[in-house]
């Protein structure tokens, strides 16, 4: 998992926007296996069961929801699946966004869904004692995205003028990430060259926000942190 990680560049990180419309294309069977095998490392090091799904036009396609966020032509998506357990939507976050970073660099979009899709007409399977908390959307977009407008550092750590270079970098990437609605309700602290304390405000999906911006955090810092 590491090496996944490591294989992440900040480059990824800026180039990735949230795309809601894509082309008919399928996807390849080449990044196909490549994204299941990806999942699959992610479910095990997570201990998750997301799912890769391709080529189903129903869970978006028959859903308002969708319509009414802008979605079109999503027939392929994660199933963002793990134990019913306080913790596991910010696994889902942190690990769920590694797929997303990898499907970056192999060239296709994404956009994480909280409520645009049709639970009913997705296709997954649930075992006893888990829950599907969100999907993402996949696919080779009409578009690359835009940048959407981030909290300025100092808006989520307030010791910024005291804090080291890569502590700031990894400030810079968190800022990044995708966030439900845009909130960024998270906040980090820097405690000492091995520690950062990371908190949020409530919000919608502010856990699994949490997980992405760890993820970034760390890819941007290119340090092992140990998260208080």
């Amino acid at each position: 998992m590491k090496e996944l990680i490591k294989e992440i560049t900040l480059d990824t990180i800026k180039s990735r926007h949230s795309v809601r419309r894509y082309t008919e294309q399928p996807l390849s069977e080449e990044h196909k296996n490549i994204l299941k095998e990806i999942v699959d490392k992610c479910n095990v090091s997570g201990n998750l069961n997301m799912q890769l799904i391709t080529n189903e036009p129903n869970a978006f396609g028959k859903s308002f929801f969708a319509r009414y966020g802008k979605f079109y032509n999503v027939r392929n998506y994660i199933c963002l699946i793990g134990p019913k357990a306080k913790e596991t939507e910010e696994r889902l976050g942190y690990y769920g966004e590694i797929v997303v970073l990898k499907a970056q660099q192999l060239g296709i979009n994404s956009c994480w869904c909280g409520l645009s899709y049709s639970k009913s007409n997705a296709i997954f399977k649930i075992n006893d004692g888990e829950k599907l908390y969100a999907l993402i959307a996949l696919g080779y977009g009409e578009n690359q995205g835009v940048q959407h407008k981030s909290k300025s550092p100092d808006k989520i750590s307030s010791d910024i003028a005291s804090s080291p270079e890569w502590y700031l970098k990894g400030i810079e990437a968190a800022l990044l990430g995708p966030s439900a609605v845009n909130q960024q309700k998270f906040h980090f602290k820097y405690i000492n060259d091995n520690h950062v304390a990371v908190s949020t405000d409530w919000g919608f999906y502010n856990k699994t926000d949490i997980g992405i911006a760890k993820l970034h955090f760390e890819i941007g810092s290119q340090k092992e942190i140990s998260w208080i």
